[in-house]
């Protein structure tokens, strides 16, 4: 249950950063592990592939040097997705933050 809930705030933290620039997998293991989330590509690329497939992000693929990479933005779905949960979060921490 616990990695359930991790996964929730996975996608959240994907949404905000995809919603400030172009990301891409490497990238997001990097970010994520900066917030104490140890995740794997075979964890993040079907979290990734599953919000394309709800229309919340959209994949290009672009060649870097001889490789191809994935990039994912954020769509207008998951823009106004991601500020109705941004509510919902502050609401959230309110609440945990002022409990003794």
């Amino acid at each position: 249950m616990e990695r359930d809930i991790e996964l929730a705030f996975i996608k959240l933290h994907v949404l905000h950063h995809a919603s400030h620039e172009d990301v891409f997998g490497l990238g997001l293991i990097e970010e994520l592990a900066s917030h104490g989330y140890r995740l794997s590509p075979a964890t993040l690329y079907p979290l990734l592939s599953k919000l394309c497939q709800h229309g919340l992000l959209r994949q290009e693929a672009r060649v870097i040097g001889h490789r191809q990479r994935k990039y994912y933005r954020i769509t207008p779905a998951g823009d106004a997705l991601l500020k109705k949960l941004r509510h919902k979060v502050r609401d959230l921490s309110r609440e945990l933050l002022d409990q003794p």
